[in-house]
C-alpha cells in the first residue's frame, strides 16, 4: 500500500467547494451566516433535537453545558473513564471535581451497575454525569437517563464520536439534558474543527448562546454583566457541515460496512473480540476496534506501520492520566483490561474490501 490508510481521514461529499463559495459571494464569512442557521437546522432535523447551537469543536459544546447547568467550583461531576480527554478537561474550566466511572464488558461504556453502586455508597451527591459514547457505540443510555432522573443528576451525552448511532431508534446525543457533537478532522463528518450542542430545553440552548457570545447584553453599546466566550461557529465550516450532513446516512452504512468487513475476516481468529453493540441498537461503527487476548498490540501496530496503515491502542483511561492522578475513581478494571489488548484499526470511509483484506492478513500473521 504506498498511500496512508488512516484511522479515519476527511472526506468530503462533493457540495462543500459549493457552499463555500456561496458564503465568499456573500461576504457573511464569520461569525455567523446563513449556513450557520442551516447546519443547526440539518442536525435538529437529522437527530429530531428540538435545539442546536453551532460552536467552535465538541469540548467547547461540553463547557457550555456544564456552565448553563450551573456547575461550579467544588462540585463533582461523574464521568466515563474510558474516553479522550476532550470529553472530561472542561469538568476542570468549571473548576468541578471529576469523578470517574469504569466500563461495562457488554458496550465498553460507562457500567450502568457502578453508577448505581456509586451513587448508593457515595458521600457528596454528584451534580451531573457527563457520558461519553464511546467509538460510536451506544451506552446503555434508556437505563442510565432513568437513573440520573431518579438521583436528580443532570445528564450530559457526550455523541462527539457517535453521530448517527441510535438506541431503540433514538439518536445518541438526545436523552439527556444536553448533548454534544463534534466535527473534528477525525469524526464520521467533519467540518475541520467544530461541534454543536443539543437540547430539548430551548431555555438552555438560548443561555448557551449567551455565553458563547461574549456574554453580550442586549444592548446598543456593549454591555456585560457576565463572562463569556468566543464560541460560535462560522459561517465558511457551517457551510462544509451543510454539505457533510447531506451524506450523514451514506457514511454510518460504510463505516458499518468496514466493520463487517473486518469481523468477517478476522472471525477465525479465537483470541480477536470486536468492541460489542447494544441490543436493540445501532452504533456508526466510528472506528473498527477490537482487543486481543494474548498478542501484543504493539506487534501488530508495528506490522500494519510497515504497509502504511496507521493504527492506535484504545484511550487510555482518564483515571491512568497523571493530570488525574488524584481525581476519585470507581472501578472495577475493566477500562484498564481494554486498554492493555485493545486496538482501533484503520476505518477511513474511502476504502475498500480489499484494503481490509489486506490489512487482516497482516493481523493474522501477527497472531499466529
Amino acid at each position: 500500500m504506498n498511500k496512508r490508510l488512516f484511522l479515519s481521514a476527511p472526506y468530503m461529499s462533493g457540495k462543500e467547494l459549493d457552499y463555500i463559495k456561496n458564503v465568499f459571494d456573500s461576504n457573511y464569512i464569520a461569525p455567523l451566516g446563513e449556513y450557520v442557521n442551516k447546519f443547526e437546522d440539518s442536525i435538529k432535523n437529522y437527530t429530531s433535537s428540538k435545539n442546536a447551537l453551532a460552536v467552535i469543536n465538541g469540548t467547547a459544546a461540553i463547557h457550555l453545558a456544564l456552565r448553563v447547568l450551573g456547575i461550579k467550583e467544588g462540585d463533582d461531576v461523574l464521568a466515563s473513564t474510558f474516553t479522550f480527554i476532550g470529553s472530561v478537561s472542561a469538568i476542570l474550566y468549571q473548576n468541578a471535581n471529576p469523578v470517574f466511572l469504569d466500563s461495562d464488558k457488554k458496550s465498553w461504556n460507562i457500567s450502568v451497575d457502578l453508577l448505581k453502586e456509586y451513587l448508593l455508597t457515595c458521600d457528596k451527591k454528584p451534580k451531573a454525569l457527563l457520558l461519553t459514547h464511546l467509538y460510536g457505540q451506544c451506552a446503555d443510555i434508556e437505563e442510565i437517563a432513568k437513573v440520573c432522573k431518579e438521583h436528580n443528576i443532570y445528564l450530559i451525552e457526550d455523541a462527539a464520536e457517535s453521530l448517527g448511532a441510535t438506541f431503540n431508534g433514538k439518536h445518541t446525543g438526545t436523552f439527556g439534558d444536553f448533548g454534544i457533537y463534534s466535527f473534528n478532522g477525525n469524526k464520521i463528518l467533519t467540518t475541520s474543527g467544530g461541534g454543536i450542542l443539543v437540547s430539548s430545553n430551548e431555555e438552555y440552548i438560548k443561555k448557551a448562546m449567551f455565553y458563547s457570545t461574549q456574554a453580550r447584553e442586549q444592548e446598543i453599546f456593549y454591555e456585560h454583566e457576565e463572562y463569556g466566550y468566543n464560541y460560535r461557529m462560522s459561517n465558511v465550516l457551517a457551510a462544509i457541515g451543510v454539505a457533510q450532513m447531506e451524506v450523514i446516512e451514506d457514511r454510518v452504512s460504510k463505516k458499518r460496512e468496514i466493520f463487517s468487513w473486518y469481523k468477517k475476516y478476522l472471525s477465525d481468529i479465537d483470541e480477536i473480540k470486536m468492541m460489542p453493540e447494544l441490543e436493540n441498537s445501532r452504533g456508526n461503527r466510528w472506528l473498527t476496534t477490537l482487543t486481543f487476548e494474548k498478542t501484543d498490540y504493539n506487534k501488530v501496530m508495528k506490522a500494519l506501520d510497515l504497509i502504511n496503515v496507521e493504527s492506535r491502542p484504545l484511550w487510555k483511561p482518564m483515571h491512568m492520566q497523571p493530570l488525574f492522578k488524584t481525581a476519585q475513581r470507581y472501578l472495577d478494571g475493566t477500562s484498564e483490561k481494554l486498554f492493555k489488548k485493545g486496538l482501533c484499526l484503520a476505518s477511513s470511509p474511502t476504502m475498500t474490501e480489499d484494503d481490509v483484506i489486506k490489512i487482516c492478513e497482516v493481523i493474522k500473521n501477527e497472531c499466529s
